[in-house]
């Protein structure tokens, strides 16, 4: 029907009706393709991202599209990872090592008491300056010490007087009594050699029993220097701060050690404080009234070619000896001239070596050379000037300031 509706028409009118639609379909396709070339040239092209960036990292978490304006936050500068730590290389066969710097501390007990034997106790850090071999030390550590002790009593058991002995046996019964609950006490007697009657307890009737077995004395000879080199060997194997209660005359008849041994055997004895009670001279006084006899001391007291016996001999010598011994350790000679003088100082024996003062320092001298090292204690006011000390009534006190003479360094190879 339309190819007759055509046949009406003139051949050029079909041609161009046929035509027409065709330029159409031509001018809209190349329209349609400008306009799409268009928008593409005003669409800004991304670069793709790089393997070195992270566009997730880059975006701060903002928006993943290009529609509007958003700032991406810059990255903080972060600091460089440190270098690894540097460990030295293994050698094989060669065990783990680690290095120990040993610091050396010096502590010397220092007792400052009244001329009648009272503690000082008031004093502080500033009050005392402390030598070694003449140089002054600084002090790092300071305490009042009211501790537990640990004492051996070395007490002379001969057949001298024995009613004298026995008496001073029995006023050693005072320093038992003071021993109190976390003491360790050691009593042990010397004749012709040591016998140790009780070792280190803390039980009161142990001591009392040990001093009770004294009551016959059997020889006149003493060795008095084998006795003490026995006992501060005994000491010396015992931790921390230990003390001798010696009571004695101080005379030696019967020792293979010689004094210069005892004297370097204490300088060796670590922490240990000597208290001398000397028996001399209430000896002398009780031979005199006695007349004690020239063989009061065995056969060493036998007068001799210059016609002299021990029981003539005068036991100043043996005294300064006892003083000696206290002097080198830091601690105090006692000479009571009579018996009943003793019980008093055995307590008072039993406070010294409870109340004192601990002074510690480390000594500029710091080489482990094992020499021996003398020291100093003073005791001066806070400005540095002399020190003064008044009891309740306002009246001056004159004082002692007690401390060892000196102490013996360790040695490389301890």
């Amino acid at each position: 029907m339309f190819s007759r509706y055509l046949q009406r028409f003139p051949a050029w009118a079909r041609f161009a009706g046929v035509l027409f639609p065709c330029l159409l379909v031509v001018i809209f396709a190349a329209w349609l393709a400008q306009g799409q070339s268009q928008s593409q040239s005003q669409t800004p092209s991304q670069p793709p991202p790089s393997d070195s960036q992270d566009s997730t990292s880059d975006s701060g978490g903002g928006p993943q599209t290009n529609v509007g304006p958003y700032a991406i936050p810059k990255k903080k500068d972060e600091p460089p990872p440190p270098p690894p730590k540097e460990t030295p290389k293994k050698i094989e066969g060669m065990p783990d090592y680690s290095i120990h710097l040993d610091v050396p501390v010096v502590t010397v007990p220092v007792s400052v008491v009244s001329k009648d034997g009272q503690f000082i106790s008031t004093l502080q850090k500033e009050n005392f300056r402390v030598f070694e071999d003449g140089v002054k030390q600084n002090i790092t550590g300071f305490t009042v010490t009211d501790a537990p002790i640990t004492a051996l009593m070395l007490v002379e058991f001969a057949n001298i007087a024995p009613q004298f002995t026995m008496q001073t046996v029995y006023t050693s019964y005072a320093f038992a009594q003071s021993v109190k609950k976390n003491d360790w006490i050691a009593v042990t007697y010397y004749d012709i050699r040591p016998h140790i009657l009780v070792d280190f307890t803390q039980d009161k009737q142990e001591l009392f029993g040990a001093l009770h077995q004294m009551q016959i004395p059997g020889f006149s000879e003493t060795d008095l220097y084998d006795a003490m080199y026995d006992s501060l060997d005994r000491l010396g194997r015992v931790e921390g701060k230990k003390y001798l209660i010696l009571v004695s005359s101080g005379y030696d008849s019967f020792s293979r050690i010689t004094l210069d041994k005892v004297y370097k055997k204490i300088k060796d004895t670590k922490d240990v404080t000597i208290f001398p009670v000397s028996m001399g001279w209430q000896l002398r006084n009780y031979c005199e009234l006695a007349h004690c006899s020239g063989r009061t001391r065995g056969m060493a007291s036998m007068p001799q070619s210059g016609g002299e016996s021990a029981a003539e001999l005068d036991y100043l010598a043996a005294d300064n000896q006892l003083q000696e011994f206290a002097k080198m350790t830091g601690g105090r000679f006692y000479q009571p001239r009579f018996i009943a003088e003793n019980s008093e100082i055995f307590q008072s024996i039993a406070g010294d070596i409870r109340h004192r003062y601990e002074i510690s320092y480390h000594p500029t001298n710091a080489k482990f050379d094992g020499s021996y090292r003398k020291l100093k204690v003073e005791v001066v006011a806070p400005d540095g000037g002399p020190l003064t000390v008044k009891d309740q009534k306002g009246k001056t006190v004159k004082y002692d300031v007690i401390a060892r003479e000196g102490y013996t360094a360790r040695h490389e190879v301890d």
